[in-house]
């Protein structure tokens, strides 16, 4: 069995990687750069040269895996969802010509709307490409990343928590490693077949005012969760540069998970993982 991890290095990807090295498998990473692999992993992988924007490395990159984690990458220098669309096309191909077996795409909750969702529709189109191809399909429809965190660390040492999310609406949030435990059980799994959607939901669902309490807790300072609206965050994105694509993309990510949205994976048994939000931000933040 040879497995592909794209995105070896991001969040997510690192842990996967790890996981199937650890089960004796020899996984192959795909990357833009092969060479920036850390020596200590690349000596037990092998690397292959993927561009998800360019059609033939990734068929290129992904010939001979019998199964794969896919990861449709955030574009920063073209309009997201059309990088999101050509990647899908792009995985579609590479998963047809190859003949790959299984897929485990790391998706989002809201990908199920379709549309409507900013740059969430980007993985939907990912998942109808992957689901036409016959092959045997996996989208993790994942909640919030503990390491959004990280994008927001000068907010948060000033006390402040912002969101355009309703501050009270509870949200699955979860930990990267905790998504790649279910990536990596998937991936070596062979007893499944079919399309599945596996929902990834953390330990608990929190709102943006408790998530700020548990914060002011680990953190021994007061944080406090603050409410914006889209028009804020859409002049707050402009101030930084971003481009206008950007901005909607990101604006509508969140009013599209915030308004009149039901989660086709309610929380269960098989949805909750079990890292905790104060033991790691004690571990990441403090």
């Amino acid at each position: 069995m040879t497995i592909g991890v794209a995105t070896p290095k991001g969040h997510v990807g690192t842990h996967v990687l790890r996981l199937l090295v650890q089960a004796g498998e020899r996984p192959r990473a795909l990357l833009r750069d092969p060479a920036t692999l850390d020596a200590a992993i690349a000596e037990h992988v092998d690397a292959a040269v993927l561009d998800a924007w360019d059609q033939q490395t990734v068929i290129d990159a992904t010939r001979g895996l019998s199964a794969m984690y896919w990861v449709s990458p955030t574009a920063t220098d073209r309009d997201p969802l059309d990088a999101h669309a050509t990647a899908a096309r792009h995985i579609r191909a590479a998963v047809e010509e190859n003949g790959i077996g299984r897929v485990v795409f790391q998706s989002s909750g809201g990908a199920e709307k379709r549309h409507g969702v900013g740059e969430i529709d980007g993985l939907a189109a990912n998942e109808l490409a992957l689901d036409a191809t016959g092959a045997s399909v996996t989208h993790l429809r994942c909640g919030y990343f503990f390491t959004n965190f990280l994008m927001d660390l000068d907010s948060i040492r000033e006390g402040v928590l912002a969101t355009a999310m309703d501050i009270d609406q509870p949200l699955p949030w979860v930990a990267p490693a905790d998504i790649a435990a279910i990536a990596a059980a998937r991936l070596l799994s062979t007893s499944w077949a079919g399309r599945h959607v596996q929902g990834v939901h953390g330990p608990e669902d929190l709102s943006y005012r408790q998530v700020a309490q548990k914060l002011t807790t680990v953190l021994n300072r007061t944080v406090q969760a603050q409410q914006l609206s889209d028009d804020d965050v859409r002049v707050e994105l402009t101030g930084l540069g971003l481009p206008s694509a950007h901005v909607e993309a990101i604006v509508m990510m969140t009013a599209g998970i915030r308004d009149d949205y039901t989660p086709e994976n309610p929380r269960s048994y098989a949805t909750t993982t079990p890292t905790a939000l104060q033991g790691w931000a004690a571990a990441h933040l403090a």
